[in-house]
């Protein structure tokens, strides 16, 4: 192969700088990888041009699993806007809400609800909050917390569920990096051997009901509460237009048809050649395709909804996944790029002896939640440190699925409390709150939970196990009981 140098490193460089300074992935991921294919045609932009298209992008999306992928998550939006629709997840969030009858309660049935939306961090944030207002109106509970509960269970529960659209995307960044890397193993084995190491998710789901169990809350959080209760306006805020709440069985058909399915194609695969990834593909595939027959049937029936106007809706939901298709393309094409400049290889030359490769985790963690902060993508932080950091994480001898877990903490610890994140801006809109209050108001409690985090790392460099994660449960909850004894109100 022959060496680039330091030439080797200008497309996932310019990647990360664009992707910072523009905010906008796609474009960056482009630039990074026509900069690529420019150095490898000797810098003739005609050659350039045409050999992204064709020795990458084309050979990536003709690849038989990546097609899958793309497949796989359009269909997920098309599901995801069909129940949206139906108003399927609000009626099941509405029965959790008859169990409301204190502050905690309250707060505690709106973790309950996100947690159960799990499927879509958009939907989550879109569907719990409208749902909630009115309920934390009446029991008088800023409309900052509602946006900070709803924020910390979107994007945590989604990216645990291998099975939701985060699983397969990521799924299709893994597959795609030990293939360039020339390194066996299953995507679908690999997610499920990181889902134990993925702390910062676990941590921040388990921080909102540690911070409820106390009845208090500190900085910004505990002086927009104060704010809240002092306006003699309050009650006039609760005056929210009800919804008429839809049918049970709007949701539990779609997802009881959503569950046979998979469960019968995974239960029938385990049991004779094992569970590979292509079985999860297509059982996730055939079960949400089935679902959304299942959402279709019910609004027809409940709603007198057509089929034809159900079909358009999953059609306009597919569409809005478009970006997501666009963004694993050029993932994929800057990754086989990256692998033929040696771009790998040529940072583990850099990095050399001056990094144990136990604590490589740890830097990987920092530079994928400041990448994911400033470019408020948590996807785009995936898609380009998957590509750049796992080939130099093989050649150093750090742990692969340990290098992927902080790849996942890192972006969504920086994506949960950067302003410009999409999950956070739909959080703010969600619990109708002024964006900056919310930001302002999340960030210690994400900051907590991030530090967590990093200690999390840290003990695993040195005892390489995964009870690590109940051990950080147990200093987080101490941490924040002392926190809020001392400085909770």
């Amino acid at each position: 192969m022959e060496s680039y140098g330091f030439l080797s490193l200008l497309p996932p460089v310019l990647s990360i700088f664009l992707s910072i300074y523009t905010r906008n992935v796609i474009l960056s991921l482009t630039a990074g990888a026509l900069s690529g294919t420019l150095i490898l045609s000797s810098f003739n932009p005609f050659f350039a041009t045409v050999s992204l298209m064709r020795d990458h992008i084309f050979i990536q999306v003709a690849n038989p699993s990546n097609s899958q992928v793309i497949m796989i998550t359009l269909i997920i939006g098309g599901f995801v806007k069909l129940l949206e629709e139906s108003g399927g997840a609000r009626a099941f969030s509405s029965s959790i809400v008859k169990l409301v009858s204190s502050r905690k309660k309250g707060q505690l049935a709106t973790w309950v609800s996100g947690i159960s939306i799990f499927f879509s961090d958009a939907a989550n944030s879109l569907i719990v909050g409208p749902l909630f207002r009115p309920v934390f109106n009446e029991l008088k509970i800023c409309r900052e917390k509602l946006a900070y509960i709803i924020d910390t269970t979107a994007s945590p529960v989604v990216i645990l569920i291998p099975v939701a659209s985060w699983g397969v995307y990521i799924m299709s960044l893994i597959e795609n990096s030990y293939a360039d890397m020339g390194v066996p193993g299953d995507a679908f084995a690999v997610l499920i051997d990181v889902w134990p190491y993925q702390f910062y998710a676990f941590l921040a789901l388990l921080a909102v009901p540690m911070i409820i169990s106390t009845g208090k809350d500190f900085g910004p959080m505990a002086r927009a509460q104060k704010r809240y209760l002092s306006k003699e306006a309050v009650s006039n805020e609760g005056a929210t237009e009800k919804q008429d709440t839809p049918k049970l069985i709007v949701v539990i058909l779609p997802f009881a048809v959503m569950m046979v399915t998979l469960a019968s194609v995974l239960g029938y695969y385990a049991v004779t050649e094992g569970i590979k990834s292509v079985h999860v593909n297509a059982g996730l595939c055939l079960s949400y395709v089935f679902a959304s027959m299942g959402c279709a049937y019910v609004m027809k029936r409940y709603q007198n909804t057509s089929y034809n106007v159900s079909m358009e809706i999953f059609f306009d939901g597919m569409g809005k996944l478009i970006s997501v298709g666009a963004i694993l393309a050029l993932a994929w094409a800057l990754s086989s790029i990256c692998r033929e400049l040696g771009t790998g290889p040529y940072l583990a030359t850099l990095v050399g002896e001056s990094l144990d490769p136990k604590f490589f985790p740890i830097a990987v963690f920092f530079f994928g939640a400041m990448m994911s902060f400033a470019t408020g993508s948590s996807f785009g932080t995936f898609a380009i440190l998957m590509a750049t950091t796992l080939p130099v994480a093989n050649i150093l001898g750090a742990d692969l699925v340990l290098t992927i877990a902080a790849i996942l903490s890192g972006g969504l610890f920086g994506d949960h409390t950067s302003p410009i994140s999409d999950t956070t801006v739909l959080a703010s809109m969600g619990a109708d709150c002024p964006h900056i209050d919310h930001v302002s108001t999340q960030f210690p409690y994400a900051l907590l939970t991030g530090v967590m985090t990093v200690f999390a790392f840290i003990l695993l460099a040195i005892y390489q196990s995964p009870y690590v994660i109940f051990v950080m449960i147990v200093v987080q909850y101490i941490t924040i009981k002392i926190i809020m004894q001392r400085y909770g109100t």
